[in-house]
Formats: C-alpha cells, structure tokens, sequence
C-alpha cells in the first residue's frame, strides 16, 4: 500500500484563513490612493513591499495570525462559547457529572469510612446545602485558618451556643471552603444526634461520630480533623442573658485525648451565633415528655409556630487561634489531673479572651 499523506487537521481553515485575508487585501489594493506620475498620467502609489525596479509586483503578504474556526464544533474562545464550551458546555458539563452522581448512588458504586462518613455526598451536596446559609444568610467571616494544621491530626475545640447546633455546621463549613489544605472537620457530637431520624443519617454522612474519647483517638490517629465543643448542652441551651460566658469545659477529657495522640489543640471562637435563637426561657415539662435536655422559648418560638423557628440573620465571626502543642509531654501525661486541668484551664482562657476581643470589635449584632 502506498505511503498515505498526512493533511494536517487544520490546513482547510488555514487556507480559507488566507484566502479571506488575500481578498481583503486586495480589495484594499483596488482602493489604494492614486498620484500623478511623471507624464501626468494617473498612477497608483506604490505600495509598501513593491520594490522600486518593479511598480506592480505584488507586496510581500504579512503573517496574520489564523482567524477562529467557525465550525459548528470548534473548541470555545474566551470571549465566546461554541456548542462545546461556554455556557452551554459548562451546563452540559454539570449535568453530565449529576447523572453521574445518580448513577454511582443508585447502583451503590460509592465509598464511606468506618464511620459512615460519605465525602462524596458532603461534597457535592452537603456542603452545597449549607453554604448558602453559611456565605449569604450569616455571612461568616473566617479568622485565623492558618492556624489550622495542613497534614496530621489536630483537635479543634470550640465555644457552644445558639440553641439549636448550627454553630457547629457553620465551623465544619469554614474549614472545608477556607483551609489550604481542602480539610474536612470530623465533630464529636451528643448522643441526641444519632437517635433523631433523618439527622442521625445526615450527621454520619458528614463526617460526625458520638462524643467518646474512642472515637476521637481513632480519628486523630488516622490524621483526621476533630473537633468538640466541651460545653455541651450546658452551653447550647443557656439564657440568652448569660450569652458569651463559656460554660465548664467537662472533666478535660478532650485534653486527655489529646496527650495520648500527640496532637496540638486549637482554639476556636464563635461570635453570632448566640443571637440566633435568644432563648428568654425553657419549658423544662415540654423537654422531659420530649426527651430533650430542653425546650427552649423564644420571642418568636413557639409562638409564631414553623416560621418562629427561622434563625435571625446575625453576622458571624469563626476565629481559630493559635494551636496548643501537646506532643512534648510524656505519654503518662493523660493520666495527671493537675496536667489537664491547666491544660483546660487555658484553652477555655483563650477562646474567652478571643471572644471577648471579637465583641469589642464588632459593629453591629446583624451587619
């Protein structure tokens, strides 16, 4: 067989590149300006690239760059989109990647971990769902990520507060939209979570686990993110006038998990999230029927039913201070009361001073 020649793709359109410029140019020739030549007789001027010997050679043809392929499939350029690209290509684009979604989530073709943490699903839709709350109803402005380790574990400890556990969403947005290192917050969260229908699997999707010092080792030594808020329903469910006063940290068990993995502890303080829900009482007999550590009452809840239970549109602050570091101390350091205490002692120090200096600093509860 014959050696076959090779046309290069675009060697069409280069020449029809050309041919289009070759006419243009020459209907510019036909318009040239005109002189009197030295008998009087009407001639064109020279035109720059003839030489002087030959008057009517042909100029020399510039290099033009080649001019964008018309096609009905060429590739997009920045300034427009084709069938491919743009718009309509980015949209194809999307709901090709949603069909596959649904493919891999019908067919079971997905992965979660032993904790029942699907990263797929909080990617793609978790997070989507929370981030418009998190970006334009709170407006959260992020402080101090940095401060965040970018590899290995490290446990985040956190003030509580707002009534119902929003403050702990927000903080696990934060760290995904905001660190470096994409990092996602695995939270420790009360036994409450996981008996609820609905929020038990929610929760498990996005990475929470029960609040127990087994779950939280496990997860640090994997080099996981952790985080806990130590105060509890003692700090969620306070009155609203004794909002910004941190509540006991616990026993320091956070601390304790901490010395045995090794791993720094860094504060977090939230500013926003107390206004929320101002909780002006608790119907403690509504709580105990309902099996909740509370029932909380508002100046719009229950009173104005379904839509009392919308938060108030507050304007938010996370700050993540400077970490703690835990792994000079000896391994049977986890073991000493008094270590654990001033351990304690000073990260409720921090996140309260920090919380005191966000107060001062801020404007306005809602702007």
């Amino acid at each position: 067989m014959a050696d076959a020649k090779v046309i290069p793709f675009d060697d069409d359109r280069s020449r029809g590149s050309r041919g289009a410029g070759s006419r243009r140019r020459g209907s510019a020739a036909e318009s040239a300006p005109v002189g009197e030549g030295p008998g009087g007789e009407v001639q064109p001027l020279p035109v720059r690239g003839a030489t002087a010997q030959d008057p009517a050679a042909e100029p020399e043809e510039p290099e033009e760059p080649e001019e964008p392929d018309e096609s009905p499939g060429a590739r997009p350029t920045a300034e427009g989109g084709g069938e491919d690209g743009g718009e309509d290509g980015g949209l194809e684009r999307r709901v090709a990647a949603g069909l596959s979604f649904l493919r891999r989530r019908l067919t079971g073709d997905y992965e979660v971990d032993d904790f029942g943490y699907d990263a797929e699903l909080t990617d793609q839709v978790l997070m989507s769902l929370l981030r418009p709350m998190y970006e334009k109803y709170f407006r959260v402005e992020v402080k101090g990520v940095e401060n965040i380790p970018a590899q290995g574990g490290a446990l985040i400890v956190a003030n509580h507060s707002g009534t119902l556990p929003l403050d702990g969403l927000m903080m696990q947005v934060a760290v995904h939209d905001h660190h470096p290192a994409d990092r996602h917050l695995r939270l420790l969260a009360a036994d409450l979570v996981f008996v609820l229908p609905v929020v038990n699997e929610l929760a498990r999707k996005l990475g929470h686990t029960l609040a127990c010092a087994e779950d939280a080792e496990r997860l640090l030594a994997k080099g996981e993110l952790v985080g806990v808020m130590p105060e509890g329903f003692k700090g969620i469910g306070k009155p609203f006038g004794e909002r910004y006063k941190l509540q006991r940290f616990g026993r320091g068990g956070f601390v304790s998990t901490a010395l045995r993995q090794g791993v720094p502890i860094v504060p977090c303080s939230i500013v926003g999230a107390e206004e929320i829900y101002p909780m002006i009482g608790n119907s403690k007999t509504l709580a105990r029927l309902l099996g909740f550590p509370y029932f909380p009452l508002t100046p719009t809840f229950p009173w104005l039913g379904p839509l009392g239970a919308v938060p108030l549109p507050t304007k938010w602050t996370i700050q993540f201070g400077e970490p703690i570091p835990t792994d000079g101390y000896a391994p049977e350091a986890a073991e000493d009361p008094v270590l654990m205490f001033n351990l304690t002692d000073q990260v409720r120090e921090q996140i309260q001073h920090t919380l005191y200096k966000l107060l001062v600093q801020r404007r306005s509860v809602f702007f």
